[in-house]
């Protein structure tokens, strides 16, 4: 009587699992060359948006130095307007010193923000934010409540400066689209101006515009 030996199964099963391996593996490879095709992608398209913001904001400069105008433009587009007296202690209302100001500074900013490629493409917003000094109001004032009267002065000293500036002769062509664009803030003493640890008053009492591209973060 013959005994039939057992089916030894164990190659076909080592080729089952080697095939199995080969797959995830191709995967995985797969997977990772399209991870890092992405991050190339993101990262060169990062770099030619900072390049041709850089250079909106280069050319923003250039046309408000073209005017004369003193105004300093940082890479991030943001314009501070202070030494300037725009306006006094405690108060809302421009200057005659400031009105002058934005009246030359208004167009050649505008308009150079619209004429841009770039900046007439991916501007989103034109943010006004007023600032103030951290000196105290007289009176039985809280801190809350110091904060908040400096917060109300603030926001009203970017609304004067807004409402002058969208008066000023810029290319009113543009206009539907500044009107869109434009928001107000107030910014109370939140970030005052230091000069060797001091503040500095003068400074402090400020109105910043920001620009805003798509896909950012107003908070920039």
């Amino acid at each position: 009587m013959r005994i039939r030996p057992k089916s030894d199964n164990t190659g076909d099963n080592n080729i089952f699992w080697v095939t199995m391996t080969d797959l995830m593996t191709a995967l995985v490879l797969v997977f990772i060359v399209l991870f890092f095709y992405s991050y190339l992608a993101h990262y060169f398209d990062n770099v030619q948006k900072n390049m041709a913001q850089k250079q909106a904001t280069e050319t923003l400069q250039k046309a408000l130095n073209d005017q004369q105008i003193n105004a300093k433009v940082e890479p991030s587009g943001v314009v501070k307007i202070q030494d300037l007296e725009l306006f006094d202690l405690n108060s809302y209302e421009l200057s005659e010193k400031g009105k002058t100001y934005l009246s030359k500074f208004s167009p050649a900013y505008l308009n150079s923000l619209f004429s841009n490629e770039y900046m007439n493409k991916n501007l989103d917003k034109i943010i006004i934010q007023g600032h103030t000094d951290s000196q105290t109001y007289k009176g039985q004032y809280s801190a809350d409540e110091q904060y908040m009267k400096n917060m109300d002065l603030s926001l009203k000293r970017a609304y004067s400066v807004a409402n002058y500036m969208t008066n000023t002769p810029y290319n009113k062509t543009h206009g539907n689209k500044l009107r869109k664009m434009i928001v107000v803030e107030g910014a109370s003493y939140s970030s005052p101006i230091l000069i060797n640890g001091k503040e500095d008053y003068n400074k402090s009492r400020r109105v910043e515009l920001k620009l805003v591209m798509k896909g950012a973060k107003s908070s920039q």
